[in-house]
């Protein structure tokens, strides 16, 4: 029996949860479900035991579902030919262990090296994907690879029984409630519209939550511990510790702890409306069924306005999908507008944002933009996903 192909993985968090969130469901797939014996290098093992409570941050050395875990502390350390994998992979241009590389160069079947980008909808990456980048002074080259939302890039991240489990749960009224009664949700918590709140801490809480305050409809703002601190103390009167709740006017807001990754994907599934930062949850959001807002990491010069008004552009256009040019296709096109003005404004692109009307036009499209994102879901799986592309382009190179 042939030896499984290595794999090794280098993580360093520095978005808390969206680095490793990526990272770990890559490492989990490529064993799961295609034999690949991984390796995840991470430096900061306290915040990925909070998204995978079996993680030890005292360990160095771990079995966690399969995947070998290193605590990856800093950049020293000898290597041996014999430690490089079959396939190294930095995550988000982190700096490789310099004696690492040394053993890559020195082993005999140089490892397929991989540069794993972060995701943008903009045209410049499919020029860039899988291009090579020779190393200065060793026999090694590395390829970027970007993730994206074409077939000229990578894909996305998506396991293969992802949807069927999502529809199987969405359609199963006893196990929604089963799931959100686990997380304390009333019966009226449940009939309300109910909103997972993920953000940075820039975000516009406090005017969100006025306007779902004073709205006309029962709203459930369901906010992980540690989120928006401020603006939910505020709301609450007291310290936002998990399982907090406090109702004011037509807004509940209640504090959850920090689930494993396979239950925040099933937050999404059962709520109405995601708001969802970084690029992981962002990324499950878009399999999720449901309509989301991204809360985009921000850039300085605010470069990341431009890559949010990218993907806005491209999701807006394939969500229409069939129905563009048709006479619901004014009426469509409001829906979209509804959901990227409410966008905008919440990554501060619009100033001085009237937040009652934006709530209101977008809570008066959730039904359309629910039914129509099975457009961007096939637009998506015609890509391919994300471990399956990693692994086809490094057997490529073999």
């Amino acid at each position: 029996m042939s030896q499984p192909i290595t794999l090794a993985l280098f993580c360093k968090v520095v978005d808390n949860y969206g680095d490793i969130g990526i990272c770990w469901r890559l490492a989990r797939q490529l064993v799961r479900e295609h034999g690949i014996a991984v390796t995840l290098w991470v430096d900061d093992l306290d915040s990925f035991a909070r998204i995978c409570p079996q993680v030890d941050p005292l360990l160095a050395v771990q079995q966690v579902a399969g995947v070998s875990v290193y605590h990856w502390r800093d950049q020293e350390g000898t290597y041996y030919p014999e430690d490089v994998a079959d396939i190294v992979i930095e995550f988000f241009a982190v700096d490789i262990p310099p004696g690492y590389v040394t053993a890559m160069a020195q082993r005999q079947a140089k490892p397929v090296w991989l540069n794993l980008e972060g995701l943008t909808a903009e045209e410049w990456v499919e020029g860039c994907h899988m291009l090579p980048s020779m190393h200065p002074r060793l026999p090694l080259t590395k390829h970027f690879f970007f993730p994206g939302f074409t077939g000229k890039t990578g894909g996305l991240l998506r396991e293969a029984d992802l949807l069927d489990e999502r529809d199987q749960f969405q359609r199963d009224p006893a196990a929604l409630s089963a799931f959100l009664g686990g997380l304390g949700l009333s019966a009226a918590e449940q009939a309300a519209c109910k909103v997972s709140l993920f953000c940075y801490p820039h975000a516009p809480v406090a005017s969100l939550f006025d306007a779902w305050r004073q709205g006309g409809a029962p709203v459930a703002c369901l906010v992980p511990d540690g989120v928006a601190k401020d603006e939910v103390r505020a709301f609450l009167g007291t310290e936002p510790v998990r399982g907090a709740v406090c109702t004011r006017g037509m807004l509940t807001v209640r504090v959850l702890p920090f689930v494993p990754q396979a239950e925040y994907d099933r937050l999404l599934w059962a709520c109405d409306v995601n708001i969802v930062r970084g690029e992981d949850s962002f990324v499950r959001a878009q399999w999720a069924n449901r309509p989301f807002a991204w809360h985009i990491y921000p850039q300085d010069e605010n470069l990341h306005h431009k890559k949010l008004r990218a993907f806005l552009l491209r999701y807006g256009a394939a969500q229409l999908g069939a129905q563009a040019g048709t006479q619901s296709g004014a009426q469509s096109d409001n829906h979209a507008e509804a959901l990227e003005r409410f966008t905008l404004a919440f990554n501060g692109v619009e100033q001085n944002a009237d937040w009652p009307a934006l709530w209101q036009n977008l809570s008066g499209s959730l039904d359309q933009l629910a039914c129509r994102s099975a457009n961007w879901q096939n637009a998506l799986l015609a890509n391919g996903d994300l471990a399956a592309n990693v692994l086809a382009f490094a057997r490529s190179m073999r």
